[in-house]
């Protein structure tokens, strides 16, 4: 079981070690970092091809039962923001239906559809399906938005997949649990180069293909266990998943575009308020979110229970924005 782990790993380590090292000679999928952005905060040119790297090392689904099936719909995630580091961009419409394609040939293809919600809750199967198919688009978007800081996207990705193991391992579920090793070696591999020196970004298709791939272990999960709680799959996504939503709600509030992007989200406003440092930044951020994870993965089977965890993380998250935004708007 160990072998899961180690070759994707050590693939994905030596192709991004690679692709690093040709990517500053030949000037390939290089992000600029003389260009001004809301969300850059880094001082050098860095290859934006992390998430090849990744994809290379989760060529091992093909030696699972359920990999196999996920590894054409991975592919398409992963390709529906790789044209955006190669800086031939699909249009925002194109690249939603790509990823359409790939939640919906998921779904299909392993037939995971969440139709029960807890709490006494059903939705027939053809809900099911367009609400599993949301979820996981919404989920590669929202792993997109938190992708800002040296090892924080892949640091939260890695704390899910951690605690989706524990859990599939619980369930003696291991062909999931196989899935999880994979991608878990996958990214590890990128983590190290990634924190906290930055020499590699995940990279839009990096951060689409982390999305999908949690997204779809948690349905798997969800759908194939009434031991697991729907709610306990929201729990462990707060962050991210609430990071969309509350950025959604302020930019309209404030009358602008949702789709426009800023530097007032969460992580954006702990640089600059307390560590000023880069991959401070993400270890503060995951070590925020660790004890909600932490109780979210030992009652996965309580509804009620991480409703709770969910709510509690909104209004600490919310208290702490409050307070640093407030603290910078008395700035001069």
């Amino acid at each position: 079981m160990s072998t899961l782990f180690v070759y994707p790993f050590l693939i994905s380590l030596s192709m991004l070690i690679t692709i690093i090292y040709f990517s500053h000679r030949y000037q390939l999928f290089m992000d600029d970092a003389d260009i001004a952005k809301p969300q850059r905060y880094h001082t050098d040119h860095t290859p934006r091809a992390g998430g090849m790297g990744i994809v290379l090392g989760m060529l091992f689904f093909i030696l699972t039962p359920i990999g196999v099936k996920l590894l054409l719909p991975a592919i398409l995630a992963f390709l529906s923001g790789i044209f955006e580091d190669l800086r031939h961009s699909l249009s925002p419409r194109r690249r939603l239906v790509l990823q359409v394609v790939a939640a919906m040939s998921a779904i299909w293809l392993t037939d995971s559809v969440v139709t029960y919600l807890g709490l006494g809750i059903s939705m027939p199967y053809w809900m099911g399906v367009f609400f599993s198919t949301f979820a996981i688009v919404g989920m590669m978007n929202a792993v997109n938005i938190i992708d800002g800081f040296n090892g924080l996207a892949s640091g939260i990705i890695l704390l899910i997949l951690l605690s989706f193991g524990i859990t599939a391992y619980r369930q003696e579920n291991f062909d999931i649990l196989d899935i999880i090793l994979i991608t878990s070696g996958a990214v590890f591999g990128f983590f190290l180069l990634n924190f906290p020196k930055g020499k590699i970004f995940l990279g839009d298709g990096g951060a689409y293909l982390l999305g999908f791939i949690v997204a779809v272990i948690g349905i798997l999960l969800a759908s194939k266990y009434e031991s697991v709680s729907p709610w306990y799959i929201l729990a462990i996504f707060i962050y991210p998943v609430w990071e969309v939503l509350f950025s959604i709600i302020r930019k309209l509030y404030i009358g602008h575009s949702p789709l426009q992007p800023d530097a007032n989200h969460f992580h954006m406003l702990v640089y600059r308020q307390i560590t000023h440092n880069n991959p401070l930044t993400s270890l503060f951020i995951v070590v925020f979110i660790f004890p909600f994870i932490t109780l979210s993965t030992i009652f996965p089977n309580k509804s009620t229970t991480n409703i709770a965890i969910a709510m509690v993380f909104i209004i600490c998250y919310l208290t702490l924005y409050y307070m640093l935004y407030k603290k910078e708007a008395k700035q001069p």
